[in-house]
């Protein structure tokens, strides 16, 4: 008698187990459906706005993003003064590629990231040592402007202003200094340009900007001259460029 309520016991706590591990993978499934329900609507919500959105952006007739590729002409307009020996600067043109990004807010309001380098041969001239070749630098001088973008069928006109931070890397002190050291530095930037639309997407793009960027330079000349000499640098960039567009969405 006692064996049988033993396995009557055992046949209760079975079934409860059986029964509870039922219950379990029925809300795990009634909990992962829910889940899955929510990101499906999540995403449905998602790529809902992103139509309407961009339903909108034609309706309104602008697109939001547009890419440059561009070639520049990077002409400083230097000055310098320097300490003891007096003189002053000559930096070289160099012609780069240059990529940027715009950002439109409105119709006619936008933002432009340009990111691009450019290296640049390095003189102090009718110093009272002469002149001395400082060897090269090279800069990345990341811009960002705002713009405001007129309206025009084929030929839309621009103008902008910004700032940028110029970061010096890769010196190259030349044969006469032992080092020379370039303050990173930031710097403002004014803009003019115009957008040539050969498609609804293609255009051709011309673009002038003028930076006033300033730095602070130290040259170690301890071997030649047997001094270290500062300079006040003014670099003032120049630039211009021509290049292609293309509005993405």
């Amino acid at each position: 008698m006692k064996k049988n309520k033993t396995s009557v016991y055992d046949f209760c706590h079975l079934l409860r187990s059986f029964s509870l591990l039922i219950l379990f993978k029925i809300l795990t499934q009634l909990i992962m459906r829910k889940i899955f329900i929510t990101a499906l609507m999540a995403c449905f919500t998602f790529f809902s706005a992103n139509a309407q959105e961009n339903t909108s952006a034609e309706n309104t007739g602008y697109t939001k993003f547009q890419l440059r590729v561009r070639a520049l002409v990077v002409a400083p307009d230097e000055s310098a003064t320097i300490e003891a020996i007096g003189g002053d600067v000559q930096i070289t043109n160099n012609y780069v590629p240059e990529l940027d990004l715009t950002y439109f807010f409105t119709k006619n309001i936008a933002a432009e990231l340009i990111l691009a380098t450019t290296k640049h041969d390095v003189k102090a001239v009718a110093t009272a040592a002469g002149d001395i070749p400082l060897g090269s630098v090279r800069l990345l001088p990341p811009t960002l402007t705002l713009q405001y973008h007129f309206n025009g069928d084929l030929v839309r006109p621009y103008i902008g202003a910004g700032v940028n931070y110029s970061l010096f890397f890769d010196e190259k002190s030349g044969p006469v200094a032992d080092k020379v050291e370039y303050d990173n530095a930031f710097g403002f930037a004014f803009q003019l340009g115009f957008d040539f639309d050969i498609t609804d997407k293609w255009f051709v793009n011309l673009d002038a900007k003028y930076l006033l960027l300033n730095t602070d330079v130290t040259v170690d000349a301890t071997t030649a001259l047997g001094a270290t000499v500062g300079a006040d640098v003014d670099i003032n960039p120049f630039i211009a460029g021509v290049g292609i567009g293309y509005r993405l969405f």
